[in-house]
């Protein structure tokens, strides 16, 4: 099928005009290619055991996610009747039976993989065992376990003509039984939640780890819940419901508090979203089977029968910081020296120098004592901040408190359509209102993605401005597992594009005059576009024309188009995408020139870096640099308030061009290459192997190096042999 996208230029490719529509990957299918390669991280003998358990779960949570949200969506055009393709040329009817096949050998494959996982445990002490390798001193243990604290949480649910079917919570895992009292003649079918609040696996005394699922210790003392009944068959099952919350679904209202009011009431419709897959054990009895699925209006094709443990996310439990010899070694966060240089005092080192901090290997509490200085300090008169993801005891939000409370000028803009963080938002809005900060929540038709921190000081009779610009999000937690750069300057004309953003996204009236900032949806997407275009001039021209980006995902079809007229016109482009990849690299005619690698390894890479060559080859000091918030998909570009930062300090420029960008693009030992079919091999470490995640847990960063480290510290300047 066709794609109707014109060609950037109005002219057509050859190789555009022969592919149409199969110039694209499947969105769908490359998010499961992502989900494959973490899979695959459970299987790699370099990585320790439990750390093996850890990407199992993760990938059974990422697989959650996908059905949650885009396999959801797929289901809701198929019951509108839209039949309108991809631009990869599938109907979503198409896309569903082709994500039903991948998924099913992803499930297997994690399944083989968790036996694999399992047996391997029990060689190294320990055990997750069943209910009929228990001792009988074990199971006198486990009963004063069940009664004591099992019992009296657990909730037995009857089914029948005077029961109606219970509520089941999504993600929720339920004991589905059949009970028979044979001296009364009766029978009870009956469900019991396995509640969400105690430990998926119970953790047995005694000098090994062994552990046994919780559901096994409740049906070992089922009759406790049913008297005077007795097993006749059980299984185990798990649900998903249908998470995905559109802005499209909330009813604006009026004003703020309607919004917040209306947000919460698509909350809770959410909570009851039509189940969309149905998880159950092997040993289900057909007819009680037969009986959830028509309850739960669930498809045939949506449910799965698997053998052992229903819910391979929960597996994470078994990890612990007992056996640290199967884990990764501890590793201690960086505290940039040239902060500490100035006494702990953010602002004088800003002043002194553009600073950029790389997460995790930086540690992100720099960024948290910007904002505890700024919420302190007298001179401080207005701080201006932006929320999209934040922990739940979040210091970031306790500082914008403090400094509210303490009568500084304070507005945070808090998004409240943050997917699966909206709950936590709302309350973060509340407390800060009440603290006596300014809330907005931007728009409706807008997510704010921006990660923003603008901090306004009184200095020798004047007002003087700091900034810091994230690639991530202000979220303590997941700043020690995401790769992200924080970049703090005062930069006059940054930190003025800052204060026009805020005005923005406050007042809605679009910036005019933004001087070296770029967002979306204003002009992010324009400037890249005129890069790359600069590129294509520079190659027609016989000059070097080379790119270089690091992003999380590149979807968006305008995009990936002019990148392929790049590749025609003799642009050298290397592209690390961590997940989604719509792109076909190495095609004849289409996409020579372009090289696409996804870096997986023990942390996440989650910063987006841009750079080109400027009519020079990459690096050089002509290299424009940019880092961003936003990955290249449509809803970034077009639909979200996004950043586009250039870099101009001369060491925070090398930083991220001869460490980070030259690290991702080296690295040999946690790379996968794309393959013009959207299938991904495993980078070949050659003689000498080369981790990025090594090289940055065990090198300062250039701009983080204070005097204290002297020259005979520098880390070494990595070298690129080839761009392939």
């Amino acid at each position: 099928m066709e794609s109707t996208l014109p060609a950037n230029d109005g002219e057509m490719n050859p190789a555009v005009q022969i592919l149409g529509s199969e110039r694209f990957i499947n969105r769908e299918l490359s998010w499961l290619a992502f989900d494959q390669r973490v899979l695959e991280e459970a299987q790699n003998p370099n990585h320790p055991l439990l750390e093996r358990v850890r990407f199992l779960s993760i990938t059974s949570s990422n697989l959650d996610e996908f059905f949650m949200v885009r396999f959801a969506g797929l289901k809701q055009q198929v019951l509108a009747g839209i039949v309108t393709p991809s631009p990869d040329g599938l109907t979503p009817l198409e896309q569903l039976a082709a994500v039903r096949l991948r998924v099913q050998e992803m499930t297997q494959e994690a399944r083989t993989t968790w036996h694999a996982l399992k047996q391997e445990l029990r060689v190294n002490a320990i055990a997750v065992i069943d209910s009929d390798e228990l001792s009988k001193a074990e199971i006198e243990w486990l009963r004063g376990k069940f009664e004591s604290d099992i019992f009296p949480i657990v909730t037995p649910l009857a089914m029948g003509p005077t029961h109606s079917f219970p509520f089941i919570l999504n993600r929720g895992i339920s004991l589905a039984v059949q009970m028979v009292d044979e001296a009364a003649g009766r029978e009870l079918e009956a469900l019991v939640p396995i509640p969400s609040q105690l430990d998926r696996f119970v953790a047995l005394p005694g000098p090994d780890a062994r552990f046994i699922p919780l559901e096994q210790v409740i049906l070992l003392f089922l009759t406790y819940l049913f008297p005077p009944f007795t097993l006749r068959a059980s299984g185990v099952f798990r649900i998903l419901r249908d998470s995905d919350l559109e802005i499209d679904d909330i009813d604006v209202g009026e004003d703020a508090h309607h919004l917040m009011l209306n947000i919460e009431t698509a909350l809770k419709r959410r909570r009851r979203g039509n189940v969309i897959r149905l998880n159950a054990s092997a040993d289900m009895p057909p007819d009680l089977l037969d009986l959830l699925t028509e309850q739960l209006a669930v498809e045939k094709d949506d449910v799965v029968i698997s053998e052992g443990v229903i819910g391979l996310v929960d597996i994470k439990q078994l990890i612990s910081d007992r056996r640290p010899d199967l884990l990764f070694p501890p590793y201690t966060a960086r505290f940039p020296e040239r902060v500490r240089d100035f006494g702990g005092d953010c602002f004088a080192a800003i002043q002194a120098k553009d600073i950029i901090v790389h997460h995790p290997y930086e540690s992100f509490d720099v960024v948290v004592q910007f904002l505890r200085q700024a919420s302190r300090d007298p001179d401080v008169v207005a701080i201006k901040q932006t929320l999209y993801r934040t922990s739940n005891d979040s210091p970031i939000v306790k500082a914008l408190i403090e400094a509210a409370e303490a009568g500084k000028s304070v507005t945070a803009s808090v998004e409240l359509k943050a997917r699966f963080d909206e709950e936590a938002n709302l309350r973060w809005a509340r407390d800060l209102e009440r603290a006596g900060a300014q809330v907005v929540f931007g728009f409706v038709d807008l997510k704010i993605h921006a990660k923003v921190s603008l901090v306004v000081r009184r200095e020798a009779g004047t007002l003087r401005s700091y900034v810091h610009y994230g690639t991530g999000n202000y979220h303590p937690i997941t700043a020690k597992i995401y790769t992200d750069l924080s970049f703090f300057t005062c930069d006059p004309a940054l930190t003025r594009d800052a204060q026009r953003m805020f005005n923005f996204m406050t007042g809605y009236a679009k910036p005019d005059a933004l001087e070296k900032l770029k967002i979306s949806p204003v002009n992010l997407r324009g400037t890249v576009e005129s890069l790359i275009e600069q590129e294509i001039a520079h190659a027609e021209k016989g000059k070097p024309a080379q790119i270089w980006a690091k992003i999380n995902s590149l979807v968006d079809p305008e995009m990936i188009d002019l990148l392929y007229k790049a590749s025609s016109a003799g642009v050298e482009i290397d592209l690390v995408v961590r997940g989604i990849c719509c792109l076909r690299p190495g095609v004849p005619g289409l996409s020579d020139r372009i090289r696409v690698r996804s870096l997986i390894g023990r942390f996440l890479e989650h910063s987006r870096i841009i750079c080109f060559g400027a009519g020079h080859g990459i690096p050089s000091t002509h290299t424009k640099i940019f880092i961003s918030s936003a990955d290249w998909m449509p809803r970034n570009l077009d639909h979200r308030i996004e950043t586009l930062v250039p870099l101009e300090n001369a060491t925070v420029r090398s930083q991220v061009l001869d460490q980070i960008m030259v690290a991702n693009l080296k690295d040999d030992t946690q790379s996968w290459q794309m393959q013009p079919n959207g299938t991904y091999k495993r980078v070949k470490h050659g003689r000498n192997p080369f981790s990025a995640h090594n090289y940055f847990m065990t090198n300062p960063s250039l701009s983080g190096r204070g005097s204290a480290t002297g020259e005979a510290r520098d880390p070494p300047r990595l070298q690129l042999k080839t761009a392939t």
